[in-house]
């Protein structure tokens, strides 16, 4: 069972609201005392579990830090190391220096559970996630789980309204999935998961041998594809009408809301939130009706990427997207895109793109049909060097840019190495099997396949 164990304390907790102190455990055992698990409060701010049978290039299992007991006002929410057998009693105790202030429980008789008899014998194909208790699992990332290795057939994961707070994970050899909630803002997955947590600078000290898997910048790509809040790294996924959030505070390094790593990878009318890193994309993705907000490379990766009819908030300063495809493929294509921006952003203070020209020679973004805010920089993109004369592979492309009032947009100041494409350019970068190698991530009605 996948569930975690809640606590809501009184109205009026001593000092105020609960906290989590430093010492004592919780303690989850079986009806004849034997040991389940044990949360430690002293470490449960950086605990570690193998979430989603994570391993790295090297063959280790890969453990992410994670949090095991998370405060919301008068609610702590216990996250056990893994979860707990069917059809079995268990009974709870809590040391009182675990919430100071709290006596506790110490009498195994006062919190006792079973869990269900069996795991859910249904539809195979068909699993469902509800937060309240009354699908086939609580958590997404139980339901991924159930799906088996080596999986052939096209599985769906229903996820109904509701917050997971969670890190999600799914292996390669789990395609076919697709991970559909119930709408962007009333399904909602949730975490702050971020480089300092589980990335390059969490781990540096770690060992070079716990790598990524399916690497593709051998020298830069250590450990950053732990640090998302949803990552996938198997082919034909698919996720839908759902808000993957990573709530990471602003300042609090890169943190990936969404990280895709494999081939044909479709992102439908989401919603996704960070701050640095929002969305990274390796091998094909194809991204329609959603809403990215970010500042800083929000959308980035060194994958092909098409993106249309959606909306990019920048939410302070930055840079929109930060390609780092090379001379075998294309980059990042948007099409018909708004760009808007969050109160308070100041005028000119965004880029389109930005490149380190000197390292990722062939970088690409193309922006078509784009309506985009005053936040836009005149200049439009930024390259290092700024010396155009070393950008001479690199594709800075626009077409029909326009205000938000569908006025076009003075031009005039763009980087010199950009370009405005031609009505026949245009049409053949509009079109998404052309971006994408020949994929044709939609049906004829247009829904995304």
């Amino acid at each position: 069972m996948d569930a975690p164990l809640t606590i809501t304390f009184p109205g009026t907790f001593p000092g105020g609201a609960p906290a989590l102190g430093a010492s004592g455990a919780i303690e989850i055992r079986r009806a004849d005392g034997t040991l389940a698990d044990r949360v430690e409060a002293a470490t449960a701010k950086t605990d570690r579990k193998n979430i989603g049978a994570a391993v790295s290039d090297t063959g280790l299992p890969h453990d992410f830090s994670y949090e095991s007991i998370m405060i919301d006002g008068t609610r702590a929410s216990v996250h056990p190391h893994h979860p707990l057998e069917y059809g079995e009693e268990y009974y709870v105790t809590v040391d009182p220096g675990v919430f100071p202030g709290w006596d506790g429980v110490r009498d195994p008789g006062d919190w006792r559970f079973r869990t269900r008899k069996r795991p859910p014998h249904g539809d195979p194909r068909r699993l469902k996630v509800s937060a309240a208790g009354d699908g086939d699992f609580c958590t997404v990332q139980g339901a991924i789980d159930a799906v088996p290795t080596g999986n052939r057939r096209p599985v769906t994961i229903d996820v109904k309204p509701g917050v997971y707070t969670e890190i999600v994970y799914v292996r390669e050899d789990r395609p076919h999935l697709t991970v559909k909630g119930a709408g962007a803002g009333r399904t909602v997955i949730a975490y702050p998961n971020n480089d300092l947590r589980n990335g390059d600078k969490a781990l540096a000290d770690g060992g070079p041998a716990d790598v990524c898997p399916r690497r593709v910048l051998e020298t830069s790509d250590l450990h950053n594809c732990w640090r998302q809040t949803f990552g996938v790294d198997a082919a034909d996924f698919r996720l839908a009408d759902l808000t993957v959030h990573n709530t990471t505070p602003d300042g609090g390094s890169q943190a990936e809301a969404f990280r895709g790593n494999n081939e044909r990878i479709v992102l439908e009318r989401v919603d996704l939130r960070s701050n640095q890193d929002t969305l990274r994309l390796q091998g094909k993705g194809f991204v329609t009706d959603s809403r990215i907000s970010g500042d800083t490379d929000f959308i980035w990766g060194t994958g092909t990427v098409f993106i249309q009819d959606s909306v990019l908030e920048s939410t302070d300063s930055g840079y929109i997207t930060q390609s780092r495809n090379d001379e075998t493929r294309p980059g990042i294509v948007l099409v018909r895109t708004r760009l808007t921006q969050a109160p308070g952003v100041p005028v000119g203070s965004v880029m389109l793109s930005r490149a380190a020209v000197w390292r990722f020679t062939h970088s690409q973004a193309v922006f078509i049909d784009t309506k985009m805010d005053t936040h836009i920089a005149p200049v439009g993109w930024q390259i290092d060097p700024n010396d155009c004369a070393q950008a001479q592979s690199a594709s800075f492309w626009e077409y029909r840019s326009t205000g938000l009032d569908g006025e076009p947009v003075d031009l005039s100041q763009r980087l010199p190495c950009s370009r405005q494409l031609t009505d026949a350019e245009a049409a053949q970068w509009s079109d998404p099997a052309y971006v994408l190698g020949g994929w044709n991530p939609e049906s004829a009605d247009g829904a995304a396949k």
